[in-house]
């Protein structure tokens, strides 16, 4: 296994964004970056502008002022053609998979490719079943509709989607949310070898405290509309700040914490055997 070379070089750039609706205030001047090949979380409390904030890094949602980068483009400034292909370039894990119900696993799996590749259905298939076999699916989980997959499976293959046309960059929704502790930790370790593997930058926005200590390089934490911390989890550890403090006081952060303390540098390796 080849391992990730981070770089400080900036792959997203988010600059004094603010995002309204109506009356309500979402962002305030929020302002971060994403380097090259590492994992960098965002969290933050209900209401923060988590889900909000990935929505206009992919395209989903555009805020009323201040600008964001990705790959060096502006996104405020792209036609539809170069929008397309900017898409192209990364991947997206929905929270609830996002997973068309009518089509099969592979079905799925293959879709990006037969919409944006002019690749034969046959290699397209091959793909698609590497691709589930990346995110440690059996071949005959792609003969079956996504009603019909474990929660952990659902997550697997709306995984195997999100890289079916070798993106770059990698969004991922609440990846471990609604799992059981076992097929969590699954999603874990997952998520730090297709990193290593591909030197892939990962933006996750997550509240399971496990994942966070376990593969994040970087944490932002959003509190009033804007970044009230950045750092690793080590580093947050460390700080006063309230809104940080509740990510780490209480059983649950405890629990997690020290468990991270296992680990070196919160990447979920034991200390022994260092990166």
């Amino acid at each position: 296994m080849t391992t990730a070379v981070q770089t400080t070089e900036v792959v997203i750039e988010v600059s004094k964004v603010s995002t309204r609706f109506g009356n309500h205030t979402v962002h305030a001047d929020l302002s971060l970056d994403v380097r090259r090949a590492e994992i960098f979380a965002v969290i933050g409390g209900s209401g923060s502008g988590k889900s909000t904030l990935l929505r206009e890094m992919i395209l989903l949602h555009t805020p009323n002022s201040g600008s964001i980068r990705v790959l060096g483009l502006d996104l405020a400034t792209l036609g539809d053609a170069d929008a397309l292909a900017l898409r192209q370039r990364w991947g997206v894990m929905f929270q609830q998979g996002g997973l068309f119900g009518s089509l099969t696993v592979k079905e799925n799996v293959g879709l990006p490719l037969r919409e944006h590749t002019g690749l034969d259905d046959t290699l397209i298939d091959d793909i698609a079943a590497w691709k589930l076999a990346m995110t440690g699916l059996e071949p005959e989980v792609g003969a079956q509709y996504p009603a019909e997959l474990s929660g952990g499976m659902l997550k697997r293959a709306a995984l195997a989607r999100a890289l079916s046309l070798d993106p770059e960059l990698l969004f991922l929704d609440e990846p471990t949310a609604g799992l059981d502790p076992d097929s969590a930790g699954g999603i874990d370790d997952l998520v730090l070898k297709l990193q290593d593997l591909f030197g892939l930058t990962i933006v996750m926005i997550t509240h399971d405290l496990d994942l966070l200590w376990q593969v994040a390089d970087r944490v932002a934490v959003l509190a009033g509309g804007k970044v009230v911390g950045i750092g690793s989890m080590p580093e947050l550890a460390e700080r006063d700040d309230p809104e940080i403090r509740r990510f780490f006081d209480g059983p649950r952060g405890r629990a997690a914490q020290q468990s991270g303390r296992h680990t070196v540098g919160g990447r979920g390796r034991p200390a022994s055997k260092p990166k």
